[in-house]
């Protein structure tokens, strides 16, 4: 098995990359700073990933994610997983929907 997966760090970089060792044990290998590339930025949060069979297909998806260059089909990818509506869910919606006026604005003022 092959795994495709996608970290975070806490200034909201993101990185991709494969493994054949469960993510939660190569997060643990990169923010021990074995990891060349993910030395800076740690520590790191593991954000996604997915099963593949064989290499080739998780190459290629690998390389279909980093093309994205974190443009909205990362972010749509990543809403996703975190079960996101874009922020909001129901019961989230404000009590008045309008603009909340200065207080110059308010009768009385």
């Amino acid at each position: 098995m092959y795994f495709v997966y996608i970290l975070k760090n806490k200034t909201g970089i993101h990185y991709t990359g494969i493994t054949t060792l469960k993510p939660e044990e190569r997060l643990v290998r990169h923010n021990q700073g074995d990891v060349y590339s993910t030395r800076i930025g740690r520590p790191w949060n593991l954000v996604y990933s997915e099963i593949h069979d064989n290499i080739k297909s998780a190459r290629e998806r690998e390389k279909q994610i980093k093309s994205w260059h974190g443009g909205n089909a990362l972010k749509k990818l990543l809403g996703k997983a975190a079960g996101s509506s874009n922020g909001r869910t129901s019961g989230s919606e404000p009590e008045n929907r309008g603009s909340i006026p200065c207080p110059a604005a308010l009768p009385g003022s």
